[in-house]
């Protein structure tokens, strides 16, 4: 199928909101989701961009059921390993059910991964469900590593009052 990736614009940004809460509900967690296109906006097109994002677009006569022509999105930002240096980290890479099959997100994974080598960034990163067993053999066939399985990383994080209490100096016992 024609479809075009390309950088995300300010304009696109409702579009990506709206993927990003279908690919929240697919993963049963569409209570996380706390941002609207206007922080999507603020924080990947403002001078120092929090993320950047591709967007993947079909012609008027592709347009999805609903009357869509962007049809899926990889958001990424870039990162650094004190063992290899440069990263990528791919955050979200989504592309509507009815479009999924067509190389799409081989596309827009391909994208993130040369503009990583473009920019001397030795790996690139993400995260998995346990239970999404189509993603990790999609993964796993273009030759990613699962890191739980090979190394036993567990991914960790500090969000709301424990990040607050973190950075006041309150820490756990």
């Amino acid at each position: 199928m024609e479809c075009v990736v390309r950088p995300c614009r300010a304009e696109d940004c409702v579009e990506v909101v709206r993927m990003i809460k279908e690919l929240a509900e697919f993963e049963k967690l569409p209570d996380q989701v706390q941002i609207n296109d206007q922080v999507l906006r603020e924080d990947g097109f403002a001078n120092d961009p929090f993320y950047r994002c591709l967007v993947a677009e079909v012609p008027p006569e592709h347009r999805s059921r609903d009357g869509h022509t962007v049809v899926g999105y990889g958001l990424y930002f870039f990162t650094y390993s004190t063992w290899k240096g440069r990263n990528i980290y791919m955050e979200d890479l989504y592309v509507m059910p009815e479009f999924r099959g067509k190389g799409i997100g081989k596309k827009l994974m391909s994208k993130i991964a040369e503009i990583g080598v473009e920019n001397r960034c030795t790996q690139m990163k993400f995260m998995v469900l346990d239970w999404n067993q189509a993603a990790i053999d999609f993964y796993q066939g273009q030759g990613a590593v699962d890191l739980t399985a090979a190394e036993g990383w567990h991914f960790f994080h500090f969000e709301g009052d424990a990040l607050e209490q973190l950075s006041q100096g309150q820490l756990g016992q």
